[in-house]
């Protein structure tokens, strides 16, 4: 599975912002895509999750601001981040959990950089 991540960029505080993920496989294949951020010197943190059902999950740090939605057609899952904060500044990177028999692997697509000004 590949992913490619896209659409980060530099943004004034209160600014929106949408990343998508393009994965090379359908994305009912995949059990979960998530979208995690990290900061110099910090552990990735999970923002937000897509499950092959629908079903979605918003970390509470970002909730009523991000929204995490796919586009089945396009094998896509996008992050839209709205009323950005300077602490919303990271690197982004979308995930992808697959499951095999009774293994699973996870994907990483390259990061893409947020950053948000004051």
């Amino acid at each position: 599975v590949q992913l490619q991540a896209s659409g980060g960029g530099l943004v004034q505080a209160g600014g929106s912002l949408r990343l998508s993920c393009a994965a090379s496989v359908s994305i009912f294949s995949i059990a979960s895509m998530n979208w995690y951020r990290q900061t110099p010197g910090n552990q990735r943190e999970l923002v937000a999750t897509i499950t092959s059902g629908g079903s979605t999950s918003i970390a509470d740090s970002v909730k009523g601001r991000f929204s995490i939605s796919r586009d089945s057609a396009k094998n896509t899952v996008y992050l839209q981040m709205n009323s950005l904060k300077p602490e919303d500044t990271a690197v982004y990177f979308c995930n992808a959990l697959k499951y095999y028999g009774m293994g699973s692997t996870k994907y990483w697509g390259q990061g893409t950089q947020v950053t948000v000004s004051s």
